[in-house]
């Protein structure tokens, strides 16, 4: 005899907010939308192309003639990959960087997981400035581990000042995302740098998610982190190879930090995954080595996408559009209408055949900031979208 009773769950996760980009699929649920007039979906920054050709050849070759790519792994990644790594990022910030600092994930939300993991425990506290990575905000209610939100200005920038202040005995982490998502905006290194001095001085983690780092509109050295000579005290990076290859579904992230960090970091990813794609991971390795101008070509197009978009906010700004932040794959705006963006995001999906996420999905609950602003996810948008996307709403009137 079956019970009614419904099985216990846990109270964290069921307060812990839905999935934002699911809850936005459903808002098109019933709509239809007319030739003359499509769907231009900016709410989810994956690039929605395929890998390169090239990449897409070589990923096959090793499936078919490297039976090392359907073995488990080293839990940490594969060696050749964590060693190309290091030397690239070496390079690239002029920083002192080694294999053994590197460890591969299954994701860069995985690697985040990870490392929070080895940071906190229930009834812990991390700093997240607003508006936040929603995932970020999702893991810490999950696991009982409090958010201290640090808000941030117009220019979407965190407050030294005001971090230093949410700092309590209790408090693990500060995280910073750079490029930004929601907001875009590229930190500048001077800052990056201030944070680490508060963070060291105060013995905590700074954690520096740089999933967008490909896209970064500066030519120079974003931050200087790995310049400092005790960093592995106090930084964690994470790093994405899902939005730079194309490579979302197969899922290969890294973390880089001190040894005895990854050390804690090994026993979460053998409990969760035991170790990463092995056939993702050996791609990765061959795209780090051989696409180095499709990954420049790439980051041109995004940046001249990004341009369309600084141009059109821009011409809206006489109607009460407000462009708060924009780089990488986002634009952050502040929208001009009574109604709250919670109610204004599924509107527009109705009446201008646009899905957009509202600020309300980046802020802590109740808060009114978020009601005013919209995040508009603009990477899969060629130009003629982006042109059709403001003639749509200079249109507009709620």
């Amino acid at each position: 005899m079956s019970s009614s009773t419904p099985l216990p769950l846990s109270t964290a996760m069921q307060n812990t907010m839905a999935p934002p980009i699911m809850e936005a699929s459903t808002w098109l649920e019933g709509v239809s939308f007319s030739a003359d007039k499509p769907l231009i979906n900016l709410s989810q920054a994956a690039p929605t192309q395929a890998p390169p050709l090239a990449l897409r050849r070589e990923m096959a070759r090793i499936a078919v003639e490297d039976d090392s790519a359907h073995h488990y792994g080293d839990v940490l990644g594969l060696p050749a990959l964590r060693g190309e790594i290091a030397n690239q990022w070496s390079s690239k910030y002029h920083g002192q960087i080694k294999a053994e600092d590197v460890a591969i994930t299954s994701g860069c939300n995985q690697a985040f997981t990870a490392v929070m993991s080895t940071l906190c425990a229930a009834g812990d506290e991390i700093i997240l400035p607003t508006p936040w990575y929603f995932n970020h905000k999702m893991w810490a209610d999950m696991n009982g581990v409090s958010v201290a939100p640090l808000m941030t200005g117009p220019d979407l920038l965190p407050d030294l000042e005001s971090a230093a202040k949410l700092i309590t005995p209790r408090t693990r982490a500060i995280v910073l995302v750079s490029p930004n998502n929601p907001g875009g905006v590229e930190y500048p290194a001077e800052l990056v740098t201030q944070f680490y001095a508060l963070a060291k001085a105060r013995r905590i983690a700074l954690v520096i998610d740089e999933t967008y780092r490909d896209f970064d509109a500066r030519d120079g050295v974003p931050h200087y982190l790995f310049q400092q000579p005790d960093w592995r005290e106090t930084v964690v990076q994470l790093y994405s190879f899902s939005k730079v290859y194309r490579m979302m579904g197969h899922r290969v992230g890294a973390i880089v930090a001190s040894p005895a960090r990854l050390a804690q970091v090994e026993k979460y990813l053998d409990t969760v995954t035991i170790c990463p794609n092995q056939l993702a991971q050996k791609t990765a390795l061959w795209a780090m080595q051989n696409l180095s101008d499709w990954v420049a070509a790439e980051r041109v197009e995004i940046l001249t996408r990004r341009a369309a978009i600084e141009d059109g906010f821009k011409a809206l700004s006489d109607k009460g559009w407000h462009l708060r932040g924009c780089g990488a794959y986002f634009a952050y705006v502040e929208h001009p209408f009574d109604m709250p963006s919670s109610q204004l995001a599924p509107w527009l999906v109705k009446n201008a055949a646009l899905l957009v996420l509202p600020g309300t999905m980046f802020m802590p609950k109740g808060h009114s900031g978020g009601e005013k602003h919209l995040r508009i996810a603009f990477a899969n948008a060629d130009l003629a979208q982006i042109s059709q996307l403001f003639d749509r709403l200079a249109q507009i009137e709620p």
